[in-house]
């Protein structure tokens, strides 16, 4: 019978061989970057088309797929259409839509429940460029209006052109009077009137204007990003080419994160024989070579079998484990800086948790949102000490009082104007409760020395942590590479067993004379 040691011995081994031996395959045969930064930014787009049924009737589903314009490189496409008929669909489109359309089709003969259409593209930037193909240019139809709002937007087009040299600025005039704090009653007039989007008004007043115009529509390219919906530019024709303009800001030229899904009038999503249907994207970002990304739905089922990345899953669920996939990571910080330093923390992966608010709050602002919450809850705590009430309901109280604290900071902060204090929501609130509740016994029965030992451990390996997970080279490799997480458990494992003197205690046994 093998000893513990020999077993935890060989256990890591194993583990550490064999997560080191798949990630060098990866990187050898099928050629991911172990550097981040080598590769372009290979974005993984995922769409959800959602719908409920109307009848018992027939359902089709159409889905306008975006052109690659302004220098994006579609590498691959995926859709999901269990049960459902598919067919994609290449047609000429009106000229003031698109210059051609395509399309993806689903059909089924009967539905009767609520449905999720699924398409998913990885796509790159080949070419820095925000330069778009010709456009037709087209004589803006006139807007069916009531007597009073054309006197309104009538007055507002006088009151616009005065102030503008051009069509170019008279459009970010317009935009910019839309997005004032307090706008002319002819613009709050319309606006109530319409009880439509501030967007929908502005198309309206250029074509009364006579400015040739339309929508851009698609989606901020946001790592990370889950749930998010279209957005709209205003494109329109100054009299020697088309100008975009953005109606959040008002600000010229196309934004470089924008991936442009439809440029032209028309509906992206159409839904016959359903309902409440809505469109969502996930987003997710990763460094890969293209030649790499192109092969992913081209490997056999052995590579498979061997290929441990993520990027089967959904979207969503692959933003989530680029976060979950850096905790090991802390894990191995915490368990070195208290087996092998010997540093003292409140909770043995309390740090872990921390670390991973200062990743949303920055580490600065995260550090004075821990101590003032800490601080302000020891008080509090210090007070509920002296009514005798149960643990259970102590802690209860505690978090209660955490919670109300970060909603005063998060309210202060708003009025303020300090955005960044708004990521208080990050601190795991449970957490923060426990370690409050642990610091005040531990100041009733050990003083407060021994809670400035323990909390400033915890601060100093919470801040470690941080810098580690935050390394681009540890966010790359535990993405791309996840089975770098068995390594990491070998050597966990053989920390574990290690009993001999740590860092700390050598200035502690400083005295001993050894021979």
């Amino acid at each position: 019978m093998l000893s513990s040691r020999v077993q935890v011995v060989l256990i890591a081994g194993l583990l550490i061989s064999l997560g080191l031996g798949l990630t060098l395959y990866k990187a050898i045969n099928l050629g991911f970057p172990l550097l981040p930064g080598e590769y372009s930014d290979v974005w993984t787009v995922e769409t959800k088309a959602n719908f409920r049924p109307s009848s018992n009737s027939a359902v089709e589903v159409e889905l306008v797929l975006p052109k690659m314009l302004a220098g994006w490189t579609n590498l691959d496409e995926h859709f999901a259409s269990s049960g459902f008929g598919f067919s994609i669909i290449d047609d000429q489109a009106d000229t003031r839509l698109m210059a051609d359309s395509r399309r993806a089709r689903w059909t089924r003969q009967s539905l009767d429940r609520p449905t999720t259409l699924y398409y998913k593209m990885q796509l790159y930037r080949s070419a820095d460029s925000t330069q778009l193909p010709d456009f037709p240019v087209f004589n803006p139809v006139q807007p069916r209006l009531k007597p009073d709002q054309q006197a309104a937007m009538e007055r507002l087009v006088i009151k616009l052109a005065e102030k503008s040299s051009d069509q170019e600025r008279f459009t970010s005039l317009l935009i910019q009077e839309f997005l004032r704090d307090s706008p002319d009653q002819d613009t709050l007039f319309l606006i109530d009137s319409y009880q439509e989007d501030a967007l929908t008004v502005i198309m309206d007043v250029l074509a009364y204007r006579g400015i040739p115009a339309h929508q851009i529509r698609g989606i901020f390219l946001e790592d990370g990003r889950r749930r998010q919906t279209l957005s709209a530019l205003v494109e329109i024709y100054n009299g020697e080419g088309w100008a975009i303009l953005d109606p959040r800001t008002g600000n010229s030229g196309l934004p470089q994160n924008f991936f442009i899904w439809q440029r032209g009038e028309g509906t992206i999503l159409n839904v016959i024989g359903g309902r409440n249907s809505s469109l969502e994207f996930a987003l997710v970002s990763n460094s890969l070579p293209v030649k790499t990304v192109v092969g992913m739905g081209q490997r056999s089922e052995e590579v498979d079998l061997l290929d441990f990345s993520i990027y089967a899953l959904p979207v969503e669920q692959q933003g989530i484990f680029k976060g979950l996939l850096l905790i090991p990571v802390a894990a191995l910080v915490v368990v070195f800086m208290r087996i092998l330093v010997g540093v003292r923390t409140s909770g043995t992966f309390m740090p872990v948790l921390i670390a991973l608010a200062f990743i949303q709050t920055t580490l600065i602002v995260g550090l004075l949102i821990f101590l003032g919450l800490v601080g302000v809850g020891l008080w509090i705590r210090s007070y509920l000490s002296h009514l005798n009430l149960l643990l259970v309901s102590r802690v209860a109280a505690v978090i209660i009082v955490v919670i109300l604290l970060m909603a005063v900071l998060a309210v202060i902060s708003y009025k303020l104007g300090l955005d960044q204090a708004l990521t208080v929501t990050f601190f795991p609130t449970v957490i923060v409760a426990w370690t409050i509740e642990r610091m005040s016994i531990l100041w009733e029965e050990e003083g407060g020395h021994e809670v400035l030992i323990q909390g400033g451990g915890s601060l100093i390996v919470a801040v470690l942590a941080y810098l580690a997970m935050s390394a681009p080279i540890v966010e790359h490799l535990t993405f791309n590479f996840p089975e770098l997480m068995l390594s990491l458990l070998g050597i966990i494992l053989l920390l574990g067993k290690y009993t001999g003197f740590r860092l700390s205690e050598l200035h502690r046994f400083r005295d001993l004379d050894v021979k």
